[in-house]
């Protein structure tokens, strides 16, 4: 039976549609997705947490729900916006649709939205915070929520804690040991580092310098994660003593990109709709390179407001926003893209055995 749902924006914009998921109201920030495929690792990846995911491709759903490929235990998002979702997936490693997947993890959605009318919106007026509710007295009380919504704070740090592990773990068995300060990373990512030859102790985000030091590591590892860097001021103050240290190489990604630089005293900025998806096109400074990756932010490294002692080594072909930095004296180096991604399918995936490499000298 079809219930009636609506994803309500800030500018007042509604988009009916057909609930999937419980009855009820979500609240998150309202960004588009334009990859074709990878709608489960996208569902599942950490720094989508507190945001409604616009899927740009009409058609989600179709190869079903693979437990083996999910970024995290459980959907990130705060919930999914289709145009159309497909009951009856064909693939062999399916074991659920999407609609069942989204009533097991009690997490809501809606279909039958004219998706491209709502992406061309989000790109002229950027991403901004929005209600879906499904069910008639969701539907009722929407504009209530989102107006209760509007006033309150982004709260990145409790995001954060949603998504980070709650005590130190291991993954991999290696001499080359490599921490990883978890601010909501993908499986992937960890899994990654081992595959390439580490041994990975990850750590809550909110560990101190002195906790990062006692796994005595070779390198250390920055994550991805959802929200604003600028509102992890105890994680940027932690990453600043790992720079005064000197002596422990450190890659970022994503989020670890940001917070890396806010600590070499850098700035951020929130983007007008953000990158997200597996279609980027990015260009080494030094060489001209150019590398297809996945992306998931909102918020970006100002390039021109990098301190003399580190260069930006990677810009984004189709807006020319940083996408990677380097300091010149220190190892420390980071990325805005998620190499452990395939959009290339493998053009990034060396930055992996790159770091650890360096590290392993």
């Amino acid at each position: 039976m079809s219930r009636r749902a609506v994803l309500l924006l800030a500018d007042g914009s509604a988009f009916e549609g057909t609930g999937i998921g419980p009855d009820g109201a979500s609240t998150g920030e309202a960004v588009f997705y334009t990859g074709m495929t990878g709608y489960e690792e996208a569902l599942t990846d950490p720094s989508y947490a507190g945001q409604l995911l616009v899927f740009t491709y009409p058609l989600i759903g179709n190869y079903g729900i693979d437990p083996a490929v999910r970024q995290h235990d459980h959907i990130c998002a705060s919930g999914g916006v289709f145009k159309r979702v497909s009951r009856h997936p064909s693939h062999w490693r399916s074991t659920a649709s999407l609609p069942e997947w989204f009533d097991a993890e009690h997490v809501r959605g809606i279909e039958d939205v004219d998706t491209r009318s709502l992406v061309i919106r989000l790109r002229e007026s950027g991403t901004m915070r929005s209600v879906l509710a499904v069910g008639d007295d969701a539907v009722a009380r929407a504009k209530d929520v989102l107006r209760e919504y509007m006033t309150e704070p982004l709260g990145t740090p409790e995001l954060v804690e949603a998504v980070s592990v709650r005590s130190k773990a291991q993954i991999g068995n290696s001499r080359l040991r490599v921490a990883l300060l978890d601010c909501g990373v993908k499986l992937n990512i960890a899994g990654s580092l081992a595959r390439a030859g580490a041994e990975v102790i990850e750590l809550p985000y909110h560990s101190s310098f002195d906790e990062i030091l006692a796994v005595e590591p070779a390198g250390l590892v920055v994550s991805n994660g959802p929200g604003d860097p600028s509102e992890l001021g105890r994680v940027v103050d932690t990453l600043k003593r790992a720079v005064d240290h000197k002596k422990l190489p450190i890659f970022g990604i994503c989020l670890g990109h940001q917070l890396l630089a806010l600590a070499l005293g850098a700035k951020t900025y929130k983007m007008k709709y953000g990158h997200r998806g597996g279609n980027q096109p990015v260009r080494w400074c030094d060489t001209g390179e150019v590398l297809i990756t996945a992306h998931n932010h909102g918020y970006a490294v100002d390039a021109a407001s990098l301190p003399r002692s580190v260069v930006q080594t990677l810009v984004n072909l189709n807006d020319g926003v940083n996408e990677g930095l380097r300091h010149e004296e220190l190892p420390i180096e980071s990325v805005q893209f998620h190499p452990e991604a395939s959009p290339g399918p493998g053009d990034a995936y060396g930055l992996f055995a790159k770091f650890l490499a360096r590290i392993a000298r």
